[in-house]
């Protein structure tokens, strides 16, 4: 049985290698039907404020669906898939890093961590949405538990958490960052300190803070939903080291989200997340093609608009039976458990 997960693993391996190389011309077309739409939105929203603020607003919503698509471009740039050149992928990824407001060297070096660790039990703690097993959780105290519960809450995760992100973790490095990582932090926040006061100064806060401010919180808040919706649903595969496996973690820890064409054109095809998680280097704009060409991945859990929903529920994981819970059925077992050490 072990030879024969090796030989399948072997082989997926090789069946996605020809999707890993990435196309200049179709890289260049990405940037440019991304950072230029981005750019002249940004600045009609300026311009419209005059007429109305509404229209400034739409404006907004409308860039942050491009912001999300810069982002996977930056994404692609931290993984060395979007050009061939290490440097080309370092200038874009810190033009674009800056335009989304997260530093480069930093986000490449956590998430290289999430990619080696991602539904790792024992490994837990860097790029990840924090996530507790029911043990864990009901071995906590009552204010921890709080602490949690307020972290997983909806409002929370999806109406501070992007705040959060972008005034404060993507500001600060890591206690372990080396020189360099810090260094580009330091620039990147520089950078965007000039440009937001530069801007602020010309135009005002109330309107800086209606086009950059509500672009990047809308745009942060879908992408928290992105990250969360596409690691959490039902059956995700968690597991503890020992036992752990990257492809099984790739392809049945990582959701397949079906996503309308537009949406799937604004998000930079990252539904198809199982494959990306088994092979980083495939840039996103042939994700798609490696999953329609390759039949083991086309049985990686789909999700759709409508059950994505579903998903906020989950809040705990059970290692035992491999899947998530609410914090109901968790309230219940532990009423059941003080039964049993009652009896």
């Amino acid at each position: 049985m072990a030879n024969t997960h090796a030989e399948k693993t072997k082989q997926l391996r090789k069946d996605v290698a020809p999707f890993a190389k990435s196309e200049t011309r179709l890289s260049v077309q990405q940037l440019l039907n991304t950072l230029l739409p981005l750019l002249l939105i940004w600045g009609a929203g300026y311009i419209l404020l005059q007429y109305s603020p509404w229209y400034t607003a739409l404006c907004s919503v409308l860039a942050s669906g491009f912001v999300i698509r810069a982002f996977i471009i930056f994404h692609d740039c931290t993984h060395g898939s979007f050009f061939k050149s290490k440097k080309a992928n370092a200038i874009i990824g810190n033009i674009t890093g800056v335009l989304t407001s997260f530093p480069y060297e930093k986000w490449k070096r956590e998430h290289t961590i999430h990619h080696a660790t991602s539904s790792n039990l024992d490994k837990r703690g860097i790029g990840d949405i924090d996530m507790l097993t029911v043990d864990e959780y009901l071995e906590k105290s009552k204010l921890s538990r709080l602490g949690y519960r307020l972290y997983r809450n909806p409002i929370v995760m999806f109406g501070l958490g992007p705040l959060f992100m972008v005034l404060i973790l993507n500001r600060f490095n890591r206690k372990d960052a080396k020189r360099k990582e810090r260094l580009n932090t330091y620039f990147t926040n520089i950078v965007l300190l000039v440009i937001c006061t530069t801007l602020i100064v010309i135009f005002g806060w109330s309107t800086f803070l209606l086009v950059h401010g509500l672009t990047l919180f809308i745009a942060g808040a879908l992408g928290i939903w992105l990250f969360y919706i596409q690691h959490t649903y039902e059956d995700s595969y968690f597991e503890v080291d020992s036992e752990w496996d990257y492809v099984k973690a790739a392809v049945e820890g990582s959701s397949y989200y079906k996503l309308p064409k537009i949406l799937q054109w604004i998000t930079g095809n990252i539904g198809f997340h199982h494959v990306h998680h088994l092979a980083p280097r495939v840039p996103n704009y042939k994700l798609e093609d490696a999953h329609e060409s390759i039949k083991p991945l086309q049985q990686a859990t789909t999700i759709t608009l409508k059950t994505s929903l579903e998903s906020i529920r989950y809040k705990l994981y059970d290692p035992d039976n491999y899947r998530f819970i609410t914090f109901k059925e968790a309230a219940e077992r532990e009423i059941m458990r003080g039964k049993t050490i009652t009896n």
